[in-house]
């Protein structure tokens, strides 16, 4: 198992984006942005215009990924942005595999802090109730969850760098 040089790279940016997101729950721009340049830059030096195109690519990919989660509320900036700094690093198909690697450690994370919290069953029955009523009716009602649910919040940068390691993993196995 080798370790290379954009796998190092991407680390210096993703440990201090995890720890601050795991504490405040905000990813800084300067992690983010600094992040994105790096990438976007090694492959430019080291393949050209093709590494280039390759990072950007994976930028876009990772904007995109996270984007809709964003302006429903779901995610905040900061985690778009390193999603996209993930992307400049593995290019297109590795951000759809971190992002995908990703949702299962934040869908885990957001289930134990909803057991934790004592919401896991109410949270459970509402989308119970959910999916009866769309079986009964053929209509998609949503019923919005309680604020003791509305309170819980996950940290995605966390999710984000737990899904790199495991596509990191994954790939060198």
């Amino acid at each position: 198992m080798e370790l290379d040089l954009p796998i190092l790279f991407l680390a210096v940016f993703l440990i201090p984006a995890s720890i601050k997101d795991y504490l405040s729950y905000r990813i800084p721009n300067w992690v983010t942005f600094p992040a994105l340049a790096t990438g976007l830059g090694y492959f430019f030096l080291t393949r050209g215009v093709d590494g280039f195109l390759f990072s950007l690519g994976g930028v876009l990919t990772g904007f995109a990924l996270l984007l809709l989660p964003y302006l429903i509320g779901g995610s905040g900036a900061g985690d778009v942005k390193l999603m996209g700094a993930v992307g400049s690093f593995l290019g297109p198909k590795g951000a759809f595999a971190v992002f995908l690697f990703s949702c299962i450690f934040a869908g885990v994370h957001a289930l134990s802090l909803m057991a934790s919290r004592g919401v896991l069953v109410d949270g459970l029955k509402r989308y119970g109730r959910i999916l009866k009523t769309f079986f009964l009716t053929r209509q998609f009602i949503y019923i919005p969850p309680g604020r003791r649910e509305k309170e819980l919040k996950i940290s995605y940068g966390l999710a984000i760098t737990l899904g790199t390691a495991s596509y990191w993993f994954w790939l060198n196995a």
